[in-house]
């Protein structure tokens, strides 16, 4: 877990540095560095429970790399740019500071993997020859960052005011392979990100069961953090309480999901909340819609005062609450909570079901999973007196 402790000693010190270089000035900056104390804490605290749990399962180092490498990038950036910028190359481990600074890319590397992986790290054998492709493009654009930068140390300031390493986006010289080397990368990951999307939602169709629930858990994951984006990019950005509170709560949702879907803890239970989350959100938004329609209505068509016409309003919205819930709850679970709709026609399937059957595990395999189908437990066990 020694991973996992280095992602949160640097979570501090890239705070720090921000703080020493003026980069929480304002209050925007700070919005930013505590949603990126979430995306970092998210991610490590997941990425370590699997590692522990599973270790043998890459997902958990996956998540931890993908951490690792925008801490990196982000620690080694602003001290490279104070360092040679405000002190002139004189602190210690400025060198260091400027090969870390490209590391945002080894991050990207990663992302593909994570979702083609998803959720034991196996992702079949036809995958074997695409997977050695892109680790053997990926090693060029390691050992290409890694060269420039290396490289640049040799000027006065090697990287610019922003932290970035020099030539790395425009690589000039000897080191101009690098530009076809960035085009295959960028084809590459496009290339591998849509095929792993396609085939986990080619396996969700096809799958049953417990897998199913959790590619569910990492759909649902994906969904929020989309959501909180859009919110955030309505909002202004993460310059103001809305739109940093969403962009946090979306860098947190994916690997929370992901690692619920990969420890498997609670999976019958991600229909009931997206069910319900999607319904609370229409409710809350119908409700505040008809307020704001009454308001405008009272108090400019009717023509009554400020206060009676936000009265009435807020009665006839409290009214309206328990019906408007109730009916959504049914049209949602309809759609995303089928297990709750269909609770009676899943024990009508298990008992014509088990009609013919003769084998005791089978029986034993279809009556969980009705019961967890069915009434969703926390737990479900099955013992059979010899």
């Amino acid at each position: 877990m020694a991973l996992g402790l280095l992602s949160l000693m640097l979570l501090p010190a890239t705070l720090v540095i921000a703080r020493v270089s003026g980069g929480l000035s304002s209050s925007g900056d700070i919005a930013n560095n505590a949603s990126w104390t979430v995306f970092v804490l998210a991610f490590t605290v997941v990425g370590v429970v699997v590692a522990r749990r599973q270790p043998r399962n890459p997902m958990g180092w996956l998540l931890i790399g993908v951490v690792l490498s925008l801490e990196a990038e982000n620690v080694g950036s602003n001290y490279a740019s104070y360092d040679y910028y405000n002190h002139h190359g004189t602190l210690p481990l400025g060198a260091v500071a400027t090969l870390l600074s490209p590391s945002a890319n080894y991050a990207f590397l990663l992302v593909p993997l994570i979702i083609l992986m998803f959720p034991d790290g196996r992702p079949g054998t036809g995958w074997r020859w695409p997977l050695r492709i892109y680790a053997s493009i990926c090693s060029l654009v390691v050992g290409g960052t890694l060269s420039i930068a290396a490289g640049s140390l040799s000027r006065r300031t090697p990287v610019n005011g922003s932290g970035a390493v020099v030539g790395v986006n425009h690589p000039t010289g000897g080191n101009a392979w690098f530009d076809i080397v960035k085009v295959l990368f960028v084809l590459a990951f496009l290339a591998l990100a849509i095929a792993a999307v396609a085939y986990q939602i080619r396996r969700y169709r096809r799958v049953s069961g417990e897998r199913r629930q959790q590619l569910k858990s990492l759909a649902a994951g994906t969904g929020a953090l989309i959501v909180c984006f859009a919110v955030l990019l309505a909002s202004g950005g993460s310059s103001n309480v809305v739109g940093s509170v969403s962009f946090a709560v979306g860098l947190a949702a994916l690997p929370l999901s992901m690692g619920v879907g990969i420890l498997r803890y609670r999976l019958y239970e991600i229909d009931r909340l997206v069910s319900r989350t999607l319904s609370y959100a229409l409710l809350t938004a119908l409700l505040v819609g008809t307020f704001i329609g009454l308001v405008a209505l009272t108090t400019d068509t009717l023509a009554l005062s400020g206060r009676v016409g936000v009265a009435a309003s807020t009665l006839v919205a409290a009214a309206l609450f328990n019906p408007l819930r109730v009916r959504l709850q049914r049209l949602v679970d309809r759609r995303f909570n089928r297990a709750h709709y269909d609770a009676e026609a899943t024990v009508a399937a298990f008992t014509a079901r088990l009609r013919d059957a003769v084998e005791i595990d089978s029986i034993r395999g279809d009556l969980l999973d009705a019961v967890n189908r069915a009434v969703q437990p926390t737990h479900a066990s099955v013992w059979i007196k010899p």
